[in-house]
C-alpha cells in the first residue's frame, strides 16, 4: 500500500450531513461531499492486511459479510490514496455496474467485516466508492459502452430493478439484443419507486444510467406488464432466452382488527407514490399524505426508515416506528464476533430527522401492535401496542408472547406496514409454470440461476428471496454470464 501506516495516522471521518431541520424541507440527497485530501487520507487508512475479508462476499449467521460483488475494495482504496482516480474507476467497474446506487444505497456489508474494524473503526469503503464514480460522472469518464458486434440473440429480462439492469447491461456488452419489460411508467424498479429520492436521486443519479444503457442499444419498455400486457407464450416465442429479475414484492401483512381501515398502507405503496407524484411535478396529486398526522411505522428495517424521513418531509405531527425485536447493543455482542455483520444500534438518517424534531429516536422496541381503531367513519385513528417477550415454545423456537399490562392506545391517523417482503408475485411465475421453492420464490440454484423451464433463467430477490441491492448485482451478474454461456455455449462475461 502507498502509506502503510495510513490506518496509525488518521482517524475515520465522513462527510457532513445536511443538517436534519435543513433536509426535511425537501426531496434532495442528504449527504455533503468530502474534499480530495480527506478523502486520500481515508484511502490510506486500508492496512494492507493481507487478509481482505472486505470483498470476501460470502454468508456468516444468515447476513453478508464482505462485498457480495467482490469489490476491488484494497486496490482502489490505493489507487485514491496516489491520487490515481481514473484507474480507481476501471478497478470499480470491473466487479459493479453501477457503484453510483451502491454508494448510495447499500448497508456496506464490506465495512462490517474490514480487518481494521477489529479494533478500530473501518474503513470508509462505502463513501470512497461514492466518490469515485460522482468524480468519474463530473469528468465525464462514464460513458456508452455499445457492444462492437452484435451477435443476434434476443434476450427478454422481466424487471428494471438492480438485478434486472446489471443483467440487461451485461448481455448487451456480450453482443445480445436485449429488452427489458418494466411494468412501472418509469425503468428502476426498487431504485426508482422502493428508495425514496433524498436517499437516491431518480432524476440526477438513476435515470443518467439508464439513458447511459438506452445508448448502449438497450430498449426498455415500460408499463408493460408480462402475462397482461403481452402473454408469456408470446415471451417465450420472440426471444432467445428470458430473465426473470421480478424482486420479491408481495409484502408481509399484518391481519388484525381493523386492517381493513382507511389509512393503514404497505409502505411500497406509500413509497412509491410519493416518488411518483415528486417525478410528475405533483401533477396528479394522488399520493399518500403523511401531512399533519400522527403516524405508525410498523417495521424497523430499511424500508421503515424510508417511510420516517418520507413522512417527515410531508410534515407529519408526530410519529411512532414499532419494532418487534429488542434494542441493538452499543458494541458487537460476543455472539456476533467479527467479520459477521454488526448487530449494534445506530439512528439512520430517518431515526436523526425525527430525533431532531420530536426530540428522540421515534423507534420503540419489543413492541407490536395488536388492533387498528376506528373513528366511526372507516377510518383509523389509534393503534393499539403492547410490549412483547420472546421465549421458546414447546417445540424450541422462538415467539413474541404479550406482556400483561403493558397495553397501550396511541393516536395514528396513517399506519405504513413495513415488515418485509415474503416472496415474488405468482400469476407470471404461474403462467409460466415455472417451479417454485417452499418459499414460493423461483427454483434455481445459485450460481447457475436457471429454472424449470428450458432457456428461462432467474436472478435476485425473485430467486432468493428478500435481500441487498448488492446480492441483486450479484445475481443479475451471474444469470447473465450463463444465459450468455447458454445462448453461445461458452462466455467471456465475468
Amino acid at each position: 500500500m502507498g502509506k502503510p501506516t495510513g490506518f496509525i495516522e488518521y482517524l475515520r471521518e465522513l462527510p457532513l450531513d445536511r443538517k436534519a431541520t435543513e433536509r426535511i424541507r425537501d426531496w434532495n440527497e442528504f449527504h455533503e461531499h468530502m474534499d480530495t485530501q480527506k478523502l486520500q487520507e481515508q484511502g490510506a487508512r486500508c492496512m494492507d492486511c493481507g487478509v481482505p475479508f472486505c470483498h470476501t462476499g460470502t454468508l456468516l449467521s444468515g447476513m453478508a459479510s464482505g462485498c457480495p460483488i467482490n469489490n476491488l475494495i484494497p486496490e482502489w482504496n490505493d489507487l485514491i490514496y496516489r491520487g490515481l482516480w481514473k484507474e480507481a474507476l476501471d478497478r470499480l467497474h470491473k466487479t459493479n455496474n453501477f457503484p453510483d446506487f451502491t454508494g448510495r444505497v447499500c448497508p456496506a456489508p464490506c465495512e462490517g467485516s474490514c480487518v481494521l474494524g477489529i479494533n478500530n473503526p473501518p474503513v470508509t469503503i462505502k463513501n470512497i466508492e461514492c466518490s469515485i464514480i460522482d468524480k468519474a460522472w463530473d469528468e465525464g469518464w462514464v460513458k456508452a459502452e455499445p457492444p462492437a458486434k452484435r451477435t443476434g440473440k434476443k434476450v427478454a429480462v422481466i424487471g428494471s430493478g438492480p438485478a434486472g439492469l446489471c443483467a440487461a447491461q451485461q448481455l448487451n456488452r456480450a453482443g445480445h439484443l436485449v429488452t427489458v419489460f418494466e411494468r412501472a411508467d418509469r425503468p428502476g424498479g426498487l431504485l426508482m419507486y422502493g428508495i425514496p429520492n433524498m436517499k437516491l436521486d431518480k432524476k440526477h443519479v438513476v435515470l443518467r444510467r439508464i439513458k447511459q444503457m438506452e445508448d448502449e442499444g438497450i430498449v426498455f419498455k415500460c408499463s408493460t406488464e408480462v402475462g397482461k400486457d403481452i402473454t408469456s407464450q408470446q415471451l417465450m416465442s420472440d426471444y432467445d432466452a428470458v430473465v426473470l429479475c421480478t424482486g420479491a414484492t408481495k409484502p408481509r401483512d399484518l391481519p388484525i382488527d381493523g386492517r381493513n381501515l382507511k389509512g393503514v398502507h404497505f409502505a411500497m405503496e406509500f413509497l412509491h407514490q410519493n416518488t411518483k407524484a415528486l417525478l410528475d411535478d405533483k401533477k396528479n396529486g394522488s399520493f399518500i399524505n403523511a401531512a399533519g398526522k400522527d403516524v405508525i411505522v410498523i417495521g424497523g428495517g430499511d424500508t421503515g426508515t424510508d417511510c420516517v424521513g418520507t413522512s417527515m418531509r410531508h410534515g407529519c405531527k408526530s410519529l411512532i416506528q414499532v419494532e418487534i425485536l429488542p434494542k441493538p447493543p452499543l458494541q458487537r455482542a460476543k455472539d456476533n464476533p467479527w467479520p459477521e455483520w454488526p448487530k449494534t444500534y445506530k439512528m439512520d438518517y430517518g431515526q436523526e430527522e425525527a430525533a431532531a424534531v420530536f426530540g428522540a429516536d421515534p423507534r420503540v422496541y419489543l413492541t407490536t401492535a395488536k388492533k387498528f381503531e376506528d373513528d366511526g367513519n372507516g377510518n383509523v385513528k389509534a393503534v393499539h401496542l403492547v410490549q412483547i417477550e420472546w421465549s421458546k415454545n414447546d417445540k424450541g423456537q422462538f415467539v413474541p408472547k404479550d406482556v400483561p399490562g403493558t397495553e397501550r392506545v396511541v393516536p395514528a391517523q396513517l399506519v405504513l406496514l413495513a415488515m418485509g417482503f415474503l416472496g415474488p408475485e405468482q400469476p407470471l411465475l404461474e403462467s409460466l409454470n415455472v417451479e417454485r421453492d417452499p418459499r414460493s420464490n423461483v427454483k434455481a440454484d445459485h450460481g447457475k440461476y436457471t429454472t424449470s423451464i428450458p432457456k428461462v433463467f432467474a436472478a435476485g430477490d425473485c430467486r432468493r428471496g428478500q435481500s441487498l441491492v448488492v446480492w441483486a448485482f450479484n445475481e443479475g451478474r451471474g444469470a447473465a454470464r450463463e444465459c450468455d454461456r447458454f445462448l453461445m455455449g461458452y462466455t467471456d462475461l465475468p
